[in-house]
C-alpha cells in the first residue's frame, strides 16, 4: 500500500515537472529552449513527456481552428479590398516612374554640378588640411635652415642652442613625418659635427697661442715694467760728485744726494706697487672685468661673427710707440674659441671630456714651453724669447682661470708653475754658467727681475727666482773679476812706472780728484811739478770703484737690504782687491823684464793705493748707507794686499840688485898670479859702485826701512859674493900681488858704504857688510898670525870674524903660490923661512879647526 502511495506521488511530481517543462517551452525563446530539452532527456519519463506535448499541441491546434473560424470573413473582405488598392498602386507606380524618369532627365546637370561641387569641397577640406600641417611643418624647417647656416657660418653654440629648440620643441608636433624621421636620425650626427668643428677651432686656438705666447709674454712684461718702473743707480759720469767721493771732499753733499736718492727709489717703488694692486683686479681701461666677460658672453654669443682660422687665438696688433699705452696681454688674445667649445661641451654634456683635453694639450704646451734652445745663452735674445714664452703661457693660464668656471683650477695652475719654476731654475742654471761677459749676466738679471715681478703681478709665487738670482749674483762677480782682471792687466802693461808730470793747476786738480791725495808740500811747489804715484794709481783707484758700481747695479730689485747689499759688495770687492788686482801686481812684480825702477815705483804707488782704502770704505759706506760699525760689517782687506805687493816688490828688488851685482862679478878678471902691486880698484867694481849709487838715489821716495834693507842686502850681497870670488875652488893659487888687488877693491866698497847711499843708517854700520872681508885681508896683508893664534877665541878678538877655516883655505893657496915663486929664488934661506912659517900656520890652524869640531 505504501508502495503505491508512493508511486501514485511520483507521478504527480512528475506530471507537475512536465507541466512546468511545458510552460516554460511555450514562454521561452528558441534559443534558450536547450537546457529545458536536456533536462527532459537527462529524466526517466520521456515517453510520458511526448505524450503529453502531444496533447498540448493538439490543444493548440484546435484553439487556433477555433479562432480562424472566427476571423474567417473578415480574412476575405481584407483580400478584397487588397485587389483593388493593387490597381491603384500599379497606376501611382506607373506616375512615380514617369516622374522619376523625367526628373532623372531634367536634373541630371545639377547631379554633375553636385558632383563637381562635392570634389571641389573635398579639394578645399584637403588644401585646408594641408595649410594647417604645412604651418606647423614650416617653423620645423625654418629652425633647420636656420640650424645648417649656423653650421655654415660657424656659428656653433647658436646652432646648438638652435638644436635644442628643434628637438624638443618643433618635432615633436610634427613626429609622425617621415621628412622628421630624417631630422631626428640627423640630430646626433650634428651634435657630433658641432662638436668636432669646435674642437677644430679649440685646435686651432692652442696652436695659435703656443705660436703666439712670446708676443703675449712680451706685452705682458712691457706692461709690467711700465706698471714696475725703472729707477736707475746713478753711474759716476752722471754725477760729479760722485766721482769725488774718494778724496774726501763734498762727503756730506754726496751723502745728502744719496739719501735723497734712496728716499726717491722708495717712495716711486711703493707707487708704483700701489698702482699694480689697484690695477690688478681689471684686465684693462678698455675691457669688462673677468667676471661680467665671463656671464655676457652667453648673451653676446649670438652675434659673434664668424672667424677664420687665422683669427681664432691671437688679434693682430701693431707695435706701439713707447709714449703709447701698452696694450694688456689679454687684449691681444681672442678667447672666444675657449668659451664656445666649453660651452658647447658643457650642453652636450662632455665637459669633463674637453676639461681633460684642454689640460693635457696644455701640459704638453707646457713642456715644449720650457724646453729652453741650447743656444740660449749666447745673447740675451735668446733668454728673452724664453721668458716672454713662459709668460705668455701663464697669462693665458691665468686669464682661463678668472674667465671659466673650473675649466683650470689654482691647483692645476700651481702644478704647473712649480714645475716651469723647477725647469726654469734648472734652465738659467745651466746656460748662464756659459756667460763670461758680466754685462750679459747683469743684462740676464734684470730680465729675471721683470720675469718674476711680471709673474708675481699675476700671483705666481717667486721667492725661488730671487734665491736663484744671489747665486748667479756670485757668478756676476767673477764674471766682473775676470773682466777687471784684464782692465788691471791692460793698467799695469801700458803704466809708464814714472811720476805724474803736472804743469798746471787744473791738471793738478783733474789728478786729485780721481784720486784722494793731499800733499801740503807739494800743492805749494812751483809747477811743473810731480805727484809721487804713476799713472796707474788713480785709474786703479777709479776702476775699483766702477767695480763697486758694478756689483750695486746687480743688487738692484732683487729686495735685498741696505746689510745685505753692503755686504755683498765689500765682500767682492775684497775678493778683487785680495785675488784679482793682487795677481796682477804679482805678475808685474814677477816680470823678467821689469827693472828696478819700475819695482821702486810699484812700492811707493802700492803705499798710496794702501793709504786710500779708508776713502773706498768711505765710499761703499756712502753708497749703501751702511755704517762701518754696524755689526756683521765686513771690512776691506785692501791693506793687506797692498802690504803682499809691496813686500813682493821689495822681495823683488832685493833680488833683482843681487842678480845685478851678480851680473858685475862676472866680469871681474882677477890676475891671481900677479906680482906687481896696483894703486886702484878694478873697473868692473868701479862700475858697480856708480850703478848702486845711481840706484839708491832713485830710491828717495820709498819708506826708509825699504831703501835700507836694499842698501844693506845689496853691501852683504856684495861681499858675500867677493868672498866666494876670493875662495872659489877655481882660484888654486894667489900671489900676495893679487890679494893687494883685491884689497883695493874692497877698500872701494868700504868708501861706498861710509858714504851713506842711503839715509838713515848710524855711523858705519853699513861697513859691517864687509867686516869678514876686512879682517881676513888684513890678517894676509899684514901678516899678524901671531896675534890672530893668540886672541882667537876671545870677544875682543881683533880678528874675531875670520874664520879659521876660511884662513887655511886661503893659506893652502898661497902655500903653493910661495914653493913656485921665483921671487924668492935669490933669497933661499927667507924662502925657507916663509915656507916653515906658512906650514907652521897651517898647522896651528888646523888645530884650531879640530878643537872647535871637538
Amino acid at each position: 500500500m505504501e508502495r503505491g502511495k508512493m508511486a501514485e506521488a511520483e507521478s504527480l511530481e512528475t506530471a507537475a515537472e512536465h507541466e512546468r517543462i511545458l510552460r516554460e517551452i511555450e514562454s521561452t525563446d528558441t534559443a534558450c529552449i536547450g537546457p529545458t530539452l536536456r533536462s527532459v532527456y537527462d529524466g526517466e519519463e520521456h515517453g510520458r513527456f511526448m505524450e503529453k506535448l502531444e496533447t498540448r499541441i493538439r490543444n493548440h491546434d484546435r484553439e487556433i481552428e477555433k479562432m480562424c473560424n472566427f476571423h474567417y470573413q473578415g480574412f476575405v473582405d481584407s483580400i478584397t479590398e487588397l485587389l483593388k488598392v493593387r490597381g491603384e498602386a500599379q497606376k501611382l507606380k506607373n506616375q512615380v516612374t514617369d516622374t522619376n524618369r523625367k526628373l532623372q532627365h531634367e536634373g541630371k546637370e545639377l547631379v554633375i554640378a553636385m558632383e563637381e561641387l562635392k570634389q571641389c569641397r573635398l579639394q578645399q577640406r584637403n588644401i585646408s588640411a594641408t595649410v594647417d600641417k604645412l604651418m606647423l611643418c614650416l617653423p620645423v624647417l625654418e629652425m633647420y635652415s636656420k640650424l645648417r647656416d649656423q653650421m655654415k657660418t660657424k656659428r656653433h653654440y647658436p646652432a646648438l642652442k638652435t638644436l635644442e629648440h628643434l628637438e624638443h620643441t618643433y618635432l615633436p608636433q610634427v613626429s609622425h613625418y617621415r621628412f622628421c624621421k630624417v631630422m631626428v636620425d640627423n640630430i646626433p650626427k650634428l651634435r657630433e659635427e658641432i662638436k668636432d668643428v669646435s674642437m677644430s677651432d679649440l685646435k686651432d686656438f692652442l696652436e695659435s697661442i703656443r705660436k703666439h705666447s712670446d708676443k703675449i709674454g712680451e706685452t705682458a712684461m712691457k706692461q709690467g715694467k711700465k706698471e714696475l718702473g725703472q729707477v736707475q743707480w746713478l753711474t759716476p759720469g752722471e754725477t760729479p760728485s760722485l766721482g769725488t767721493v774718494g778724496g774726501g771732499t763734498n762727503c756730506s753733499q754726496l751723502h745728502f744726494l744719496i739719501e735723497q736718492l734712496q728716499l726717491h727709489f722708495s717712495a716711486q717703488q711703493q707707487r708704483n706697487l700701489d698702482n699694480i694692486v689697484l690695477q690688478q683686479p681689471r684686465i684693462g681701461s678698455k675691457r669688462k672685468s673677468k667676471k661680467d666677460a665671463y656671464i655676457i658672453f652667453d648673451t653676446e654669443i649670438e652675434s659673434t661673427s664668424p672667424k677664420s682660422e687665422q683669427d681664432s687665438g691671437i688679434l693682430d696688433v701693431e707695435d706701439e710707440e713707447d709714449d703709447e699705452e701698452v696694450p694688456g696681454a689679454q687684449d691681444l688674445v681672442d678667447f672666444s674659441p675657449v668659451y664656445r667649445c666649453l660651452h658647447i661641451y658643457s650642453v652636450l654634456g662632455a665637459r669633463e671630456t674637453f676639461e681633460n683635453y684642454y689640460r693635457k694639450q696644455r701640459r704638453k704646451q707646457a713642456r715644449l714651453v720650457l724646453q729652453p734652445p741650447s743656444n740660449m745663452h749666447e745673447t740675451l735674445d735668446g733668454y728673452r724669447k724664453y721668458f716672454n714664452q713662459i709668460v705668455g703661457f701663464f697669462v693665458v693660464e691665468d686669464h682661463i682661470l678668472h674667465t671659466t668656471q673650473g675649466l683650470v683650477n689654482r691647483a692645476y695652475i700651481d702644478e704647473l708653475w712649480e714645475m716651469a719654476l723647477s725647469k726654469t731654475i734648472a734652465a738659467l742654471r745651466t746656460h748662464s754658467s756659459y756667460c763670461s761677459d758680466p754685462n750679459l749676466v747683469l743684462d740676464l738679471k734684470n730680465l729675471i727681475v721683470l720675469f718674476a715681478d711680471t709673474l708675481q703681478v699675476y700671483g705666481f709665487p717667486v721667492n725661488q727666482l730671487f734665491d736663484m738670482l744671489l747665486e748667479i749674483r756670485d757668478q756676476y762677480s767673477e764674471t766682473l773679476l775676470k773682466k777687471w782682471a784684464g782692465i788691471f792687466r791692460n793698467i799695469l802693461d801700458s803704466d809708464n812706472y814714472s811720476p805724474i808730470p803736472v804743469t798746471s793747476e787744473e791738471m793738478y786738480k783733474k789728478v786729485v780728484g780721481q784720486f784722494p791725495f793731499q800733499d801740503i808740500e807739494l800743492e805749494k811747489q812751483p809747477f811743473p811739478k810731480k805727484f809721487p804715484f804713476s799713472e796707474f794709481v788713480p785709474k786703479v783707484y777709479n776702476q775699483i770703484k766702477e767695480f763697486i758700481y758694478a756689483c750695486l747695479k746687480f743688487s738692484e730689485d732683487l729686495h735685498l737690504s741696505s746689510t745685505e747689499i753692503d755686504d755683498m759688495i765689500r765682500k767682492s770687492t775684497n775678493l778683487l782687491l785680495t785675488r784679482t788686482l793682487s795677481n796682477s801686481l804679482q805678475n808685474v812684480i814677477k816680470r823678467k823684464n821689469i827693472g828696478l825702477t819700475e819695482l821702486v815705483q810699484i812700492i811707493i804707488n802700492t803705499t798710496h793705493l794702501e793709504k786710500s782704502c779708508k776713502y773706498l770704505e768711505e765710499f761703499i759706506t756712502n753708497i749703501t748707507n751702511v755704517l762701518p760699525e754696524t755689526v756683521h760689517t765686513t771690512k776691506l782687506y785692501g791693506t793687506t794686499t797692498f802690504k803682499d805687493a809691496r813686500h813682493a816688490a821689495e822681495e823683488e828688488i832685493y833680488t833683482n840688485l843681487n842678480q845685478k851685482i851678480d851680473q858685475f862679478l862676472q866680469l871681474a878678471d882677477y890676475d891671481w898670479m900677479t906680482g906687481d902691486l896696483g894703486n886702484k880698484a878694478s873697473d868692473y867694481l868701479v862700475d858697480l859702485i856708480a850703478f848702486l849709487r845711481s840706484t839708491f838715489a832713485v830710491f828717495t821716495h820709498l819708506p826708509g826701512k825699504v831703501a835700507q834693507t836694499a842698501c844693506m842686502s845689496a853691501c852683504k850681497h856684495l861681499a858675500t859674493s867677493l868672498m866666494q870670488l876670493l875662495l872659489e875652488a877655481e882660484v888654486r893659487q894667489l900671489t900676495l900681488g893679487a890679494l893687494q888687488q883685491f884689497n883695493l877693491d874692497v877698500r872701494e866698497c868700504e868708501q861706498f858704504a861710509r858714504s851713506g847711499p842711503v839715509p838713515g843708517f848710524q855711523e858705519d854700520t853699513l861697513q859691517l857688510a864687509f867686516i869678514d872681508l876686512r879682517q881676513l885681508l888684513d890678517l894676509f896683508i899684514q901678516w899678524d898670525w901671531s896675534t890672530y893664534l893668540a886672541d882667537y877665541g876671545q870677544p875682543n878678538c881683533k880678528y874675531l870674524r875670520v874664520n879659521p877655516v876660511t884662513a887655511l883655505t886661503l893659506l893652502e893657496k898661497m902655500k903653493d903660490t910661495s914653493r913656485k915663486n921665483n921671487m924668492f929664488a935669490q933669497f933661499r934661506k927667507n924662502e925657507r923661512d916663509k915656507q916653515k912659517l906658512i906650514d907652521t900656520v897651517a898647522k896651528q890652524l888646523r888645530g884650531l879647526i879640530s878643537s872647535h869640531h871637538s
